[in-house]
């Protein structure tokens, strides 16, 4: 799945899940972790043949194992407010992750990406769907649609978005903005 449709599926029950504002940007962040081991990509700009490579070895194995869910959710659980229950719902969003990335992240050539989930332990299984779709794919662009619907209807009813992270001054011009094109019913 897109990184963007990975970041609602973490901020849309994220700000209705968390007890304070830092820990729904934590949950939002537990579901996108899992591809920072896509990050490879950035070394193809440096040599394109090795960073390609290297891209192609190490996404979706690096941080889509259990190992990683289990760091993720404890450092997670360890910088948040809400500790434990911040923790317990990242583990469950960084499946989320891996979940998105069963069911729609084929690549355009028909590659199917496989989530060794066990890794780096030999012989641990490696967790695919042959329905898997492409990350293109009318599913995604749907999911997606949907998800930003909630994220504009969330901001506009709990009256913050992320861009509060940034600017609660920012913040507040955009909520007062969805308000008045779509006024909360009474």
């Amino acid at each position: 799945m897109n990184i963007i449709t990975h970041a609602l599926l973490g901020w849309v029950p994220g700000q209705r899940l968390a007890t304070h504002r830092r820990d729904a940007l934590l949950l939002t962040g537990a579901a996108m972790a899992p591809d920072l081991d896509g990050l490879g990509v950035l070394a193809s700009v440096a040599d394109p043949a090795r960073g390609l490579a290297w891209f192609s070895q190490y996404h979706h194995v690096l941080a889509h194992n259990l190992w990683a869910g289990l760091a993720i959710s404890s450092t997670v659980g360890l910088l948040a407010r809400d500790g434990w229950r911040t923790a317990l719902w990242a583990f469950l969003f960084f499946h989320l992750h891996l979940l998105g990335d069963l069911a729609g992240a084929r690549g355009p050539d028909g590659e199917s990406w496989p989530i060794w989930y066990l890794w780096p332990v030999e012989g641990g299984p490696a967790l695919t769907w042959s329905g898997q779709w492409e990350i293109n794919a009318w599913p995604n662009l749907l999911l997606t649609v949907g998800l930003l619907f909630l994220f504009f209807r969330q901001a506009r009813d709990f009256g913050w978005s992320p861009l509060w992270y940034l600017s609660a001054r920012a913040d507040a011009a955009f909520v007062a903005t969805l308000r008045r094109r779509f006024p909360l019913s009474a």
